[in-house]
Order: C-alpha cells, then structure tokens, then sequence
C-alpha cells in the first residue's frame, strides 16, 4: 500500500549538517521557527494557547532504509529499527516535542530543535501532558545501556 503526504510548511533551524546536531528535542535548547504555509494558517488558531507542540515531519535527508538492525546512536549493539529512534527508517518520519516561544501570524518560534533546516513539515499536535504522559516501566535496550 502507498500512501502519500503534502508539506503544510518547513521547519527552519541554524542546522544544515547531521554533524553536531541535537538528537533529541529534549536534550536541545536550540531555537528553530516552523512557516506554516499560507493554505494551512487557519489551522493555526489556538497553538499558542499551548506550551508545547509535537513536530511530525519528513526526514528528508535521511539514507534511504537497507537494513531492519541498526546501531543507535547511544548504543553500541544492533537493535530492530522500531526498538529505535534511529532517523534511516522504512518510512523517514520524525518527530519532536517542542516548547512554542510565539506565533507570528504563519510563523511559530519555538525551542529544542533538533531537526535539519529546510526539514517538511507534515503536521502539528497540541501536547497534552493528560494524554501524553505514561509512568513507564520498561525502556528496553536504553535502560540497559544507561545502567551498565
């Protein structure tokens, strides 16, 4: 089955190399802005009454997937690639929490990028900690790697 995407808008970040990048939005204070594209702004209305915002875009620079085992970037041993959040996938999406600073009419500031700039954005969702938050009790791999 194939199943198709169109841009609302690109994500703009200081980033135009994988090398030294955040790789994860929580462990980055960099700023970044998202231009929502002129068709989609209505869609806006409301995202600044909320702190944070998931980020779902398209890793658009991303090798293509030729492997379902890949080494992690905080781990030295191969995992299946849904065990990761390692950026070559079947299907390069990504995804980030990030804290919203402002809406300037098309344009939201916000912090914690961790994305390439010129990254498609393909949607944005409210973060809602209610919905959002779990007490987890396995990690996986990660807790083995962070504990060993």
């Amino acid at each position: 089955m194939e199943f198709t995407m169109q841009a609302i808008g690109v994500i703009h970040t200081p980033f135009q190399d994988k090398a030294g990048m955040p790789i994860q939005s929580a462990r980055s204070d960099v700023a970044g802005t998202v231009e929502v594209f002129p068709p989609y702004l209505e869609g806006l209305d409301g995202i600044e009454e909320f702190s944070h915002c998931y980020l779902l875009y398209g890793l658009h620079r991303s090798d293509a997937c030729t492997a379902l085992k890949v080494r992690p970037f905080l781990d030295d041993k191969l995992h299946g690639v849904f065990a990761t959040r390692y950026p070559v996938r079947p299907n390069p999406l990504g995804i980030s929490v990030v804290r919203l600073a402002g809406r300037r009419e098309n344009m939201l500031d916000f912090t914690g990028a961790d994305m390439l700039d010129g990254t498609p954005l393909l949607d944005i969702k409210p973060y809602i900690p209610e919905f959002d938050i779990f007490t987890v009790e396995k990690t996986g791999w990660y807790r083995a790697r962070k504990y060993s």
